[in-house]
């Protein structure tokens, strides 16, 4: 047991006992870890309502076995202007659920923790559009190892030119050439180069689907998420009925 220094994005916080909150932490040093605020509730001074969801923070920690026991949480934004727009508050909740579904206990990941608040960063100054959230998940797969094959047929191999073609059953694994997908959907090339540019582009806000493309994109993308959580994400029902 020892005590350490993190940053972190709150996941997820959840009321425990009369005055306690346990809390879902996605950190810079540690990756994903759960901890226990005694005393969150009531105490101002070592909390002072840093324990929201997708808050930034820098904390104190005690590190043990099992929960971790959450000392005390400096705040270094709370992202104001999202949780003045309810779209921008369904967004930042969902990529934190998606975040916590799919990140395992402990995985350090600082490629994706920059992502995670690059994103709430840009949302946070910026009008929410569906192009920066599938810029967002694309990039989100890519860095835990789910990249789906853009370049070449996942069936045959061979160089993806003209319509390509995608299902739910093959999504996870990229797309398919229109002979080896015949009879599913379409995905044109024009949305694949779109898909492709995001997987280069380092900044949001640089992609933009256009109608058509977006909804190809959308269906894709789904798709290939579904197939690596375990349940369904309550943030999504939210998330659709605000966008």
């Amino acid at each position: 047991m020892h005590t350490c220094h993190c940053e972190a994005v709150v996941l997820g916080t959840m009321d425990y006992r009369e005055a306690d909150k346990i809390v879902t932490l996605f950190t810079l040093e540690r990756g994903k870890l759960k901890g226990v605020a005694r005393g969150a509730k009531k105490s101002v001074k070592r909390f002072g309502g840093a324990l929201e969801l997708f808050a930034r923070l820098n904390l104190e920690l005690t590190l043990k076995e099992g929960l971790a026991q959450v000392c005390s949480a400096d705040i270094v934004t709370v992202f104001p202007r999202i949780r003045k727009e309810l779209l921008k508050i369904a967004l930042a909740s969902y990529v934190c659920e998606l975040t916590d579904a799919m990140l395992p206990e402990e995985m350090c990941s600082p490629r994706l923790f920059r992502l995670l608040t690059a994103y709430l960063e840009h949302l946070d100054c910026s009008p929410a559009t569906p192009s920066d959230r599938r810029f967002f998940e694309l990039n989100f797969l890519n860095i835990l190892g789910y990249r789906p094959m853009l370049e070449h047929c996942v069936v045959c191999t061979m160089e993806l030119s003209g319509v390509a073609r995608s299902s739910s059953s093959t999504a996870a694994s990229g797309l398919m050439c229109g002979k080896c997908g015949r009879g599913e959907r379409p995905v044109t090339i024009a949305t694949v180069i779109l898909l492709r540019r995001a997987l280069l582009t380092g900044r949001f806000g640089v992609i933009n689907f256009p109608p058509a493309e977006l909804e190809e994109a959308e269906d894709f993308i789904d798709w290939a998420i579904a197939a690596h959580i375990q349940r369904p994400l309550k943030t999504l029902s939210f998330l659709r009925e605000t966008g």
